[in-house]
């Protein structure tokens, strides 16, 4: 797995694209069944979750602080249809393939539906 890039369109394109070829895209849970969560580094008033597009990618964010959180499939119908037109109605934002220090691309969740739609056609 080579690692992501310092290219944010990129990193959001191999989201896009690994997302899809694999069937599901990839989120962190905690033992009480909650999503990670960050605050917006571009709005105080927004949280993020962030995704990523393999595992692997995931997991190594899975260390000192948030080494209570494991990576958890989401299947790629119901991020589309059930988790981003979720997230747009409250008023958090994705976060795309971050890196371990968590910096990366924040985007509106209908944004990312429409790179993922626009994949697809």
């Amino acid at each position: 797995m080579h690692p992501l890039s310092d290219d944010l369109q990129e990193n959001l394109d191999r989201l896009v694209v690994e997302s899809l070829e694999n069937g599901c895209i990839w989120g962190l849970k905690d033992n009480d069944d909650n999503w990670a969560l960050v605050g917006s580094t571009d709005n105080d008033t927004i949280d993020v979750i962030p995704f990523w597009s393999a595992l692997e990618l995931a997991q190594a964010l899975c260390t000192g602080d948030w080494d209570v959180y494991k990576p958890v499939a989401i299947e790629m119908e119901e991020f589309l249809d059930d988790w981003l037109p979720g997230m747009h109605a409250d008023v958090l934002m994705v976060g795309i393939n971050w890196n371990v220090e968590l910096e990366g691309q924040e985007m509106e969740p209908l944004d990312v539906l429409e790179e993922f739609e626009a994949e697809l056609d």
